[in-house]
């Protein structure tokens, strides 16, 4: 299997908290409370584990409360290269109501010095040969510019790297000057780095277009319960997922993110590399934290996959 470095800028100490209808302003109990070490790329990287794959990580920690992250770096086998900011990493409360609605409360993060961006630069560039892909995936913490990650995925692809990017906002802006190998945003996502709306599919295949044109082999555009839209050079695809029971959509992506890395790294053909990856992230949904916990029920997931080419 692959080599496979993951980048989280910002990563986060998450607690879900399950509850029923929300009642704003009103007293609630929660059903259940669950707290574990994430952040889009430690998310990820949890996934491409559970496929077989040699996970480093790196991004930036707080040295306050690292020992949940370092319990889970060890217990996955993965290699950790956090560079240590002072503080705490983040904390993000995620309230899951039983119809399936989440509603997000995510901290600032820590602030970043110079000195740490350049600590993180240098160690990626030290190590990042060895690697078959790199992920960047999530928000960047207080300090840390748009600038600077374009700076980095440059560097990255003069190293000839494959580059996985999954962000938003300033960070995807800068992050397409780049020209990353895939890019994984949501509907709105891209419509906002853009300045153009995209949401008919010969608008975003002509988005897509222009885009490979600028050097970006792989646009793969989520769209929630209404499926995957997967543009390269090859192929034009359309996954619709099977219906499940919902009980969070965090890390939805993020496993559909890693299954596309995972089907194109291993050579999968474009249909099966899609219809994997869509399952993966139908079965994310339907549990609490990330991984694939039942390869039999991802199977069963699969065969629900509708996948089909894309026509304006």
């Amino acid at each position: 299997m692959a080599k496979i470095l993951t980048l989280t800028m910002n990563p986060a100490l998450d607690l879900t908290v399950q509850l029923g209808p929300l009642q704003i302003g009103q007293v609630n109990r929660s059903d259940t409370m669950l707290s574990h070490a994430a952040g889009k790329g430690i998310n990820v990287a949890q996934v491409l584990a559970d496929l077989g794959h040699e996970l480093t990580v790196a991004g930036f920690l707080g040295v306050d409360n690292q020992q949940a992250f370092e319990t889970l770096f060890a217990k996955r086998g993965f290699i950790d290269e956090f560079v240590r900011v002072p503080g705490e990493t983040r904390s993000n409360i995620k309230l899951a109501e039983s119809s399936g609605r989440i509603t997000d409360l995510n901290g600032p993060g820590p602030e970043v010095s110079a000195q740490a961006q350049q600590a993180l630069a240098a160690r990626v560039e030290q190590i990042a040969s060895g690697f078959d892909a790199v992920i960047v995936a999530g928000s960047l913490p207080r300090g840390v510019s748009a600038q600077w990650l374009k700076t980095l995925l440059l560097r990255l692809n003069a190293m000839g790297l494959k580059v996985a990017l999954d962000t938003s906002g300033e960070a995807l802006r800068a992050g397409l000057e780049a020209s990353p190998w895939m890019i994984k945003p949501n509907t709105e996502e891209l419509a906002d780095a853009l300045d153009a709306p995209i949401i008919s599919i010969a608008a975003q295949a002509q988005a897509a277009a222009d885009l490979r044109q600028r050097g970006i082999e792989h646009v793969v555009i989520s769209q929630g319960s209404e499926g995957v839209h997967w543009f390269s050079a090859d192929v034009g695809l359309q996954a619709l997922p099977p219906k499940v029971t919902v009980a969070s959509t965090v890390g939805a992506g993020d496993s559909l993110l890693a299954g596309m890395v995972h089907g194109l790294l291993c050579g999968h053909k474009p249909e099966q590399t899609l219809r994997t990856a869509t399952a993966i992230a139908a079965m994310a949904v339907t549990q609490i934290g990330f991984g694939i916990n039942d390869p039999a029920q991802l199977k069963r997931l699969e065969s629900g996959v509708n996948v089909r080419v894309l026509t304006a």
